[in-house]
């Protein structure tokens, strides 16, 4: 009975937890108006498989944005905006820099293409180099949570879910003591001196 009652606590605890990193994630996005950051890094969702098996489609990933744009390597996985101005993160394979007008253009290719991308890219486009930190499918909710209904959702259903949690509490509290009041009281004996 203890040990389900642990599991009980761990389980409440931990999907309150979730409730509260999602609705966070929601809260900084619509904020900012973008996606969110975390102590400096941007969380961005991958939306193709370019980049598998090391970063899968509906993952997240972390960015370290600022810094030199110019200072990236061959091997380097760099996200940048392309010419339709959409987020691509790819590894590096070329990097050559035009010291004349201080700026680098890279080669760049998805892990999972046959082919290079077909226009380089310019160090001015680059948003920021991969970390290396990657949290697979979680992209998917996030995408949900900053669309509208994922936004009404998160709002409905974590109340839904602490309401029911309350009532159950609740129930299980009021059936406790009926049970207590409904056990007879042990009867005493009766003194001596009325015998």
């Amino acid at each position: 009975m203890r040990v389900k009652k642990i599991i009980n606590s761990t389980l409440t605890t931990l999907m309150f937890l979730f409730f509260l990193v999602v609705v966070a994630a929601v809260v900084i996005s619509k904020a900012s108006g973008g996606e969110p950051a975390f102590f400096g890094y941007q969380i961005k969702t991958v939306l193709s498989g370019s980049m598998e098996p090391g970063i899968h489609t509906g993952s997240i990933i972390a960015l370290k944005p600022g810094g030199d744009m110019n200072r990236f390597q061959k091997g380097d996985v760099i996200t940048f905006l392309n010419a339709d101005n959409m987020l691509i993160t790819h590894r590096v394979t070329e990097a050559k820099l035009n010291s004349a007008i201080g700026e680098t253009l890279y080669t760049t290719k998805g892990d999972n293409n046959d082919a290079m991308d077909a226009d380089p890219v310019s160090s001015i486009n680059v948003v920021g180099e991969y970390t290396g930190f990657t949290v697979p499918y979680v992209g998917y909710a996030m995408n949900f949570a900053v669309s509208k209904a994922g936004s009404v959702l998160l709002m409905i259903v974590p109340g839904l879910l602490l309401l029911l949690y309350s009532l159950y509490t609740s129930w299980k509290a009021v059936a406790a003591l009926e049970k207590k009041n409904a056990t007879p009281a042990p009867s005493e004996p009766m003194p001596e001196a009325l015998q």
